[in-house]
């Protein structure tokens, strides 16, 4: 008999805005700065220890070499920074525990290589010690190490034990996310049906029965308005108060980007979620698909320019994001995802199953040459994917994509 846990371990993270006073907000800079620098010398350290043949350090050596520079022994760089011991401990050390996990990650072939961090790029830290942080939900406000009680914008109740607190640093605006852990029911699915979703550029997202989602082109709203502003920017002296203030505008505007991108991701996933059993998607490596077509001074590419519009509309959809949405949100309500081979998704006819690059004669239309079958090209590929689903299901491996082995071009999305 199978047994079924009636309870399931939750995490789940909950941002909010906070409203730190003008001291807070100096020491909260300091502190993203010192992380930053940890993270910089530790990976300096690395490179010149492989330059030289010498094993890599671990996250314990490191953090032994950590004390050494907090007590005023030079940097991998050369230079001395006591002020590291002005800045939390915990925090220091997890910069070092991102720098490990980038190493393994790049080891493991899912990342590139860990690169230095940038000043005024992603600023955070972390307390991962939930005995160093307080949470007031009564009072709105959360206590911090060296940053002591700090008011936020708490907009829902955070449930479950408290694990780890991240702050951040977004078009200028503090924000902290509050990771917590819970134990809920395990899920059972309400819905019953099951669903095949084709992503593309002129349909974010059609479905299999035939209905679809319009896309929302986030950045091309505001492609216009942010092309401006940074040709303003671009006129100011680098480093200069006037530039800074340029740049400052610059930054709403990408966060304002990314955040009605997000809200639209959330909302629909949480519809797909809650009234879908099963949903099925093409695997797509989007990193792939939006690959820069320049190539080089020795072998330059072809429909550059259509490649880069191209590209640049891919990205705008933000397919990885709905995907992982959609994996953690079916999770969630008892439900499942299935990833299947995308490979003439689009080609295959669904009434006959022939599979031939005419019978797509152009982007929205499908007319399969051999029985006549004609259909909307994006509703097609939805039907034959929830059709790969459910014997991707069955059989539990891979689904042969059909008679042809030719890969379904950018351009066709």
């Amino acid at each position: 008999m199978l047994y079924i846990n009636p309870v399931m371990q939750r995490l789940q993270a909950y941002k909010f805005e906070l409203r730190p006073n003008g001291q807070q907000q100096s020491q909260m800079r300091r502190f993203a700065g010192s992380c930053r620098v940890v993270f910089n010398e530790a990976l300096a350290l690395h490179k010149a220890r492989y330059a030289h043949g010498e094993k890599k350090l671990g996250f314990a050596a490191l953090c032994k070499e950590l004390t050494t520079w907090r007590g005023g022994v030079p940097l991998p760089s050369g230079r001395t920074a006591p002020w590291l011991s002005d800045a939390p401990i915990h925090p220091l050390q997890q910069s070092l525990k991102d720098l490990e996990r980038a190493y393994t990650n790049f080891f493991a072939g899912r990342a590139a290589f860990p690169k230095r961090k940038e000043r005024g790029e992603h600023d955070s830290f972390r307390y991962p010690d939930p005995k160093q942080f307080k949470l007031d939900q009564a009072g709105s406000r959360i206590f911090l190490p060296r940053l002591g009680w700090m008011r936020l914008r708490l907009s829902r109740p955070v449930p479950g034990a408290l694990r780890n607190v991240t702050v951040s640093l977004s078009a200028g605006r503090w924000f902290v996310s509050i990771q917590t852990e819970r134990e809920v029911e395990t899920p059972r699915p309400c819905a019953t049906s099951a669903v095949g979703i084709d992503v593309g550029v002129a349909r974010f997202a059609t479905f299999s029965d035939g209905s679809f989602l319009a896309p929302l082109n986030s950045f091309k709203r505001h492609e216009a308005r942010l092309r401006r502003y940074q040709r303003a920017m671009s006129r100011k002296v680098k480093g200069s108060s006037n530039w800074k203030k340029a740049r400052a505008r610059v930054q709403r505007i990408h966060a304002r980007i990314a955040n009605v991108r997000r809200d639209f991701l959330h909302k629909a996933t949480t519809d797909i979620a809650r009234t879908r059993a099963l949903v099925c998607i093409e695997d797509l490596a989007v990193r792939n698909m939006s690959r820069s077509a320049a190539g080089t001074v020795e072998r330059p590419g072809r429909n550059v320019r259509a490649k880069s519009g191209l590209n640049k509309a891919i990205l705008d959809q933000g397919w990885f994001e709905f995907r992982r949405q959609l994996e953690y949100k079916l999770a969630w309500s008892g439900g499942h995802l299935i990833a299947v081979p995308p490979a003439n998704t689009s080609r295959t006819c669904p009434a006959c199953g022939h599979v031939a690059a005419e019978n797509r004669p152009t982007q929205a239309r499908f007319h399969c040459v051999a029985c006549g079958h004609a259909a909307h090209a994006d509703v097609v590929g939805a039907i034959n994917i929830l059709a790969r689903g459910h014997r991707v299901a069955a059989c539990g491996e891979p689904v042969q994509s059909g008679r042809s082995t030719k890969q379904e071009p950018a351009e066709a999305i």
